[in-house]
């Protein structure tokens, strides 16, 4: 049979015994060629948690595996410290732009920078008051004519009016930033503090913080942390020591004792436990827990060379024995 005889189907093709495949011709290898790669089936992921179950979660865990530790922390830190009672540190307002001026700063750069702040822009002339009696523990008793501000890492601050806040809301940047510089990263917390005076007026209540006290907890700190370079941590700490709102703030100090202890996930970052806490804690053990762990974290419980050795928690820190109960 010729070529042109063939079936059209078998042209182009070679023979092949049975039980043989024919080798591709070019043809069917450039066609598997441009044939688009098959994709890879994804890997299926369980799905994402709420942060509040993982929070609920994690709540149940540690009181089902260590039963009464959140008790014996506060009761053995206020056995060495004594037990903190709230009280207003500052008016709303300047609580939050001293919060602001700490925010990656030693609280005594704070404390410089906000007094530049009276100084550059004052409300009116006063004389500094006696300092009012701290009904907290205090790391350091504060010096003469300074109020010692508790969960404060500073030397206090002198009861005087706040700087006025149009004054500073209408400074030109420049001028704000070389104000404040002492107290560092000054070109970042500018903005920040005339963002924070601007949501204030904008709400139309003047540059007061004192409508906050009738929203619910989350709500308050929602509404803050949606300014700029306003996140957790400040909103937490201008609304649990401004108006005793149940919230619990956690800095680097807090964050460091509580993973040492075993109080939050060894792998928990400080913005997630803000809401661990907020289901392992009952309302009113948030301002105690604040400042009894972050006084702890500054006198005993450092990030060098903790003193474990006269640390009261030492019997249930998993830091100092990795199988304490």
């Amino acid at each position: 049979m010729s070529p042109k005889d063939r079936p059209a189907s078998a042209r182009g093709s070679s023979v092949i015994g049975p039980g043989k495949s024919a080798a591709p011709t070019r043809s069917t290898a450039a066609a598997r060629s441009a044939a688009p790669p098959r994709s890879a089936q994804p890997a299926s992921r369980p799905p994402r948690l709420d942060p509040d179950e993982v929070a609920r979660r994690w709540a149940a865990q540690l009181a089902a595996e260590r039963p009464g530790l959140i008790p014996f922390v506060l009761d053995r830190l206020a056995e060495t410290n004594g037990r903190p009672v709230w009280e207003r540190r500052l008016d709303p307002t300047s609580e939050l732009v001293l919060t602001i001026l700490s925010q990656n700063s030693a609280d005594t750069n704070a404390e410089a920078a906000f007094a530049a702040l009276r100084a550059a822009y004052p409300s009116a002339p006063a004389e500094a008051t006696a300092p009012a009696e701290a009904t907290a523990p205090a790391e350091a008793t504060a010096p003469k004519g300074l109020r010692a501000l508790p969960g404060w890492g500073g030397r206090g601050l002198p009861d005087l009016p706040p700087p006025d806040w149009s004054a500073v809301d209408a400074a030109p940047l420049a001028e704000l930033i070389d104000v404040i510089r002492p107290g560092g990263l000054a070109p970042q917390k500018a903005p920040r503090i005339q963002a924070s005076l601007r949501a204030l007026l904008a709400n139309g209540g003047g540059y007061s913080l004192e409508f906050l006290a009738a929203k619910q907890p989350l709500e308050a700190r929602d509404w803050l942390s949606a300014i700029p370079g306003i996140g957790k941590k400040t909103a937490s700490v201008v609304l649990l020591f401004s108006f005793g709102i149940p919230l619990m703030p956690v800095d680097r100090h807090v964050h460091r004792v509580s993973q040492r202890i075993g109080l939050i996930p060894p792998k928990a970052d400080a913005d997630g436990a803000h809401d661990l806490y907020l289901a392992m804690l009952a309302p009113g053990q948030m301002y105690e827990t604040h400042v009894s762990l972050i006084t702890h974290g500054r006198r005993t419980c450092h990030a060098q060379r903790p003193d474990c050795e006269h640390c009261p928690l030492a019997p249930r820190c998993r830091y100092f024995d990795p199988r304490a109960e």
